[in-house]
This record gives structure tokens, sequence and C-alpha cells, in this order.
């Protein structure tokens, strides 16, 4: 099989993208022709078609809907914490467990070297094949994970480590055993954490960031949002099953929670928005992943010569400053 076919093959296209499907489906087909009888040649056509897919995905994503957004932020293939981190970081040495109950592999947390610097790393991983989704549980936190978090963030405070977090979660775990272990306590404690430290704090959600499960780890002095991420208090399906008790309307419920990337940047609830390549992260994750890097990297140079105690009461207005010019 060539390779472009068992790239179309693995692609996951969304709903919206059928038009974009169908066109790299022609491509694929003629490639594969092309191959089989070298007497045939599709060059031609093929280019004209390439310039359709570019036209297509431009006229789609340049008008994406918020629900829209949320599939795309939710794309399976989109890069996680994990491809993230074997780029970002250098050195990165993960710590596990929370030093009272158990370790929970939906935050990953550690000690690292970001373009030279000693940082302090946590993440969110969701997981990207059916055993690691299982083994990070879809990326939503139990108790345990978020007092690791509450570890990082001590020895951060500790030694001056400036703490960087990559938000992805569709919400902290809500399951009986969690809530037994007092999840609530401790994403209100990480969350405080996080408002106490005399460190730089940079924050970007490269997904989903939701809900408390998400703000535990995201009360930066700066949140970034991607292009196509989301960030809510509740998921739209949540949403939408509390105010119509009908979770087939999230549609509508994104729509009106304001949880896109330019709505939470007009709201002063984030700091800056890092683009994506044409279609999404997950068409081109290296370059969705060198944009963020510079954004991080900006941001803590800008923040270097601040105290602790600037870096710190900055970090505690932001937060309450945020709704009060609405």
């Amino acid at each position: 099989m060539a390779q472009g076919t068992e790239t179309h093959l693995m692609h996951n296209y969304l709903d919206f993208e059928k038009p974009i499907s169908d066109l790299e489906g022609k491509i694929i087909e003629l490639k594969k022709l092309a191959t089989e009888d070298e007497s045939i040649d599709t060059t031609d056509e093929i280019g004209r078609l390439e310039v359709r897919v570019r036209e297509a995905i431009v006229e789609i994503y340049s008008k994406l809907n918020p629900w829209q957004k949320t599939q795309v932020a939710r794309h399976p293939q989109r890069p996680h914490f994990v491809d993230y981190a074997k780029t970002l970081f250098q050195e990165f040495t993960p710590l596990a467990g929370d030093r009272k109950f158990s370790e929970d592999a939906a935050i990953q947390a550690g000690l690292a070297r970001f373009r030279g610097q000693p940082v302090a790393v946590i993440g969110q991983e969701k997981g990207n094949d059916t055993k690691s989704r299982i083994k990070h549980n879809f990326g939503s936190p139990r108790p345990e994970g978020y007092r690791k978090a509450i570890r990082i963030l001590e020895m951060a405070d500790r030694f001056g480590l400036p703490v960087i977090s990559l938000v992805d979660t569709a919400g902290a775990y809500p399951g009986v055993g969690a809530e037994e272990r007092g999840q609530a306590e401790a994403i209100a404690r990480s969350t405080e954490m996080c408002l106490g430290v005399k460190v730089p704090l940079v924050s970007v959600v490269i997904g989903e960031g939701g809900s408390g499960g998400a703000i535990a780890i995201a009360t930066g002095n700066k949140v970034y949002m991607l292009e196509h991420s989301i960030y809510s208090v509740i998921s739209p399906e949540g949403a939408a099953s509390i105010l119509w008790r009908d979770s087939t309307r999230a549609r509508e419920a994104a729509t009106n929670m304001k949880i896109t990337a330019e709505d939470l940047k007009s709201l002063g609830v984030i700091d800056g928005i890092i683009s994506e390549p044409l279609g999404g992260a997950h068409r081109d994750p290296d370059s969705v992943i060198a944009a963020t890097g510079d954004m991080i990297a900006n941001a803590l140079g800008e923040m270097a010569s601040r105290s602790g105690e600037q870096l710190r009461n900055e970090r505690r207005q932001k937060f309450l400053n945020i709704g009060r010019n609405l």
C-alpha cells in the first residue's frame, strides 16, 4: 500500500471535513493508479485537486463554530502532553505518586530543562490508543493527581523553578472513589497552591480545558490557548444535560457558553492565542509545538526580572480582575 494511502486511511476526519476527505480520497486513488500503471500521468490532476483541498480547508477552518472547535479540540490525533514534553523539554524526569494514596497517570509532572532553563512541568495526558487512554483515565485526574501537582508546585517554589503547565482534560474524574478521597478539596488546594507560588507560572490549554479539573493547574501568571482549543466551566454535553436535560443539545450549549479562544481572549480570561496550522494542530504537530514553545519562552523572559512577591500578587490580581469590566 502506498504511504499516502496509509495516511488517508489512518486520518480521522471530523463530520464537517467531508469535502476535504472526498478530495483527499481522490488524490490517493490517482496516486495509486499512477503507481500501478506508470504510463498514466496524473500529475496535473493531482495538482488541481491539492489546490482544491487547500481551498476547502481554508474555507472550512476560517468559519468554525464553537461546536466544531470543540470537535477539533478533541481530535484523537491532536498532539498530547507527551508529544509536547518530548519536543519542548530536555532531561524530563517524571515524578510519581502523591505520597498519600497512589499514583495518578492522568496528570504527568516532573522536572526538566526548557531551552536550557530548569523548570517544573505539569500536564494532563489523555492517551492516544485504547491501552494508554485507560492507563491515563482519558485525561480525567483523580485527587491523587492534583496532590501530585501540589508536590511539584511546592518543590518548584522551594527551589525557584518556573512552572509550565499544559492543560488537556474534559474535567476531573467524577467517580465515587474520587469523591470519597476528597476530589473537591484536592482541586481547591491545587488552585490555591498555583495562586501562592512565588515563581513564574505559564499555562497553555492545548486541547480541552474542562472546569476545575483544568483550572487546578492553569491558574497562571500567563494563560494561553491554542487557536482551536476550548476552555469552559463544564463540557457542552454536561451543560446541555443540566440546562435542558438533553445532552444532544451540546452544539447549542457550546455556542452560548463562550468557550473558544477568541471569546475568552475578549473576556480577559486568557492572555493570548497560539495560532494553529491550517486544518488544526493534528495536521502539523511539529509547527504548533514549536509555536507553543516560543510563546512560553517569551512569557518566561518577560517575567524573569520580577520578584517572587510581584509574581504572586500579579497572578492573584489577574484572577480577581476577571469579569470586572463586563
